[in-house]
């Protein structure tokens, strides 16, 4: 997958520049497909072991789409279809900034270049993230209109490990109340003592859980 954008030439002439994406990894429901999350990965992993993870959630309800970004200093994920089903987005690390920067998206109803954001989220999930420009966006958001209503209906899980040295956790715990004193009425923060820059089973626990009961999927398998 590619995709091209503009970069500045001599001369100051803007020219092409491609972005080669990696491999999208897809992990189709077991059972009767009622909702699809947008999993996107930390700085120099891959979709694919993410996708081999999500594979063993008791989750068979959601179809999990796990991009792999392209090789470069920065990435930039947007241009979520619109879907006739419940639609989700998380990430881990940098994919949980790039989740949380699509939350906000969704709010103002457009991207921060000014692009519509089509897409209807109904569940984000930010797992050892933070929250990008979090001091601007009480401004961003003041005057929108249906800012305040998406705001409100918007459900976002934060999970943040206390022992996190690549992102530390008050930058977790800072995005949470930064996301609340704008509006963000359903905000769940959780937080693991001892836990590092990685994720542990009794933290996917509690995503499937609350994944669950956001999508309001029909149940979990065993």
């Amino acid at each position: 997958m590619s995709s091209t954008g503009p970069s500045v030439g001599s001369g100051g002439r803007t020219a092409r520049r491609i972005v080669e994406f990696g491999r999208t990894y897809v992990v189709r429901p077991k059972g009767k497909h009622q909702a699809t999350v947008v999993w996107l990965h930390g700085l120099g992993d891959n979709g694919s072991s993410w996708s081999q993870l999500l594979e063993t959630l008791p989750l068979p309800n959601i179809k999990w789409i796990c991009p792999t970004a392209p090789t470069q200093p920065i990435t930039v994920f947007g241009g979520l279809p619109s879907t006739a089903f419940k639609l989700g987005v998380g990430g881990f690390s940098m994919g949980a900034a790039t989740a949380l920067y699509s939350a906000t998206c969704f709010t103002q109803g457009k991207y921060g270049n000014g692009n519509p954001y089509r897409a209807k989220l109904n569940a984000v999930v930010g797992l050892s993230g933070w929250l990008p420009c979090s001091k601007t966006l009480a401004n961003k958001l003041e005057g929108v209109n249906e800012a305040a209503r998406r705001a409100v209906s918007l459900p976002i899980l934060l999970c943040h490990g206390k022992g996190d040295d690549v992102v530390p956790y008050k930058f977790g715990e800072k995005s949470s109340e930064s996301l609340s004193s704008c509006g963000f009425q359903d905000v769940t923060f959780k937080s693991y003592n001892g836990l590092g820059h990685y994720t542990i089973p009794v933290e996917m626990d509690e995503v499937c859980a609350w994944l669950t009961s956001k999508l309001a999927l029909e149940g979990a398998s065993s």
